[in-house]
């Protein structure tokens, strides 16, 4: 190496090391601030959850039979499958203990009841992946039968309007919405 690059050499080299020796402490720092903090906080968010006054644990899964609400005392369902933040699906049966078509299916907890007979959520299937996937379907008591109307991809819906045997039904699946005529 000649004088000139050595020269170079060292003072780039000193340069490196002056930047490195002085700016160490300083990332260290920070580092350790930011270790502390979050350690900090970690502390704050147990005592705040301790603080927390314990209220009803909610319970996932029941297993007794409960009235259908809105089924004129007519129904009973009983949780088949709940969704972490969607809905529950059931399975009914009558209330008055004469054997139905109802026990081979799982419905959501939707239900209107018309004059022709009562309208139901009927899941076409149980993995949370492949949810929403309902049929609406038309059960009418007297008959012991469901006949399905249309399917809807979508938790949210709700039966709009009834005109002389059409039913308007309307969706929203978050991000766009839709309206089904359907034929009685």
């Amino acid at each position: 190496m000649s004088k000139i690059q050595l020269f170079f050499h060292h003072v780039f080299r000193f340069i490196w090391n002056s930047v490195f020796v002085l700016s160490y402490p300083i990332l260290a720092s920070f580092g350790l601030l930011f270790i502390g903090l979050t350690f900090l906080f970690s502390k704050l968010s147990q005592l705040l959850t301790l603080l927390k006054p314990e209220g009803k644990k909610g319970i996932v899964l029941q297993t007794n039979w409960e009235t259908l609400p809105n089924s004129n005392d007519f129904l009973e369902a009983k949780v088949e499958k709940q969704i972490l933040f969607g809905p529950v699906g059931v399975r009914l049966r009558r209330k008055d203990g004469v054997p139905s078509v109802l026990g081979d299916h799982v419905f959501g907890r939707k239900l209107r009841i018309i004059p022709e007979g009562l309208i139901l959520e009927k899941w076409n299937t149980l993995d949370a992946a492949a949810l929403p996937d309902f049929d609406i379907c038309l059960y009418d008591p007297e008959l012991d039968q469901i006949r399905t109307l249309t399917q809807v991809k979508s938790f949210d819906w709700h039966l709009s309007e009834i005109k002389e045997k059409e039913l308007v039904l309307k969706w929203f699946d978050g991000t766009q919405g839709g309206e089904q005529v359907v034929q009685l």
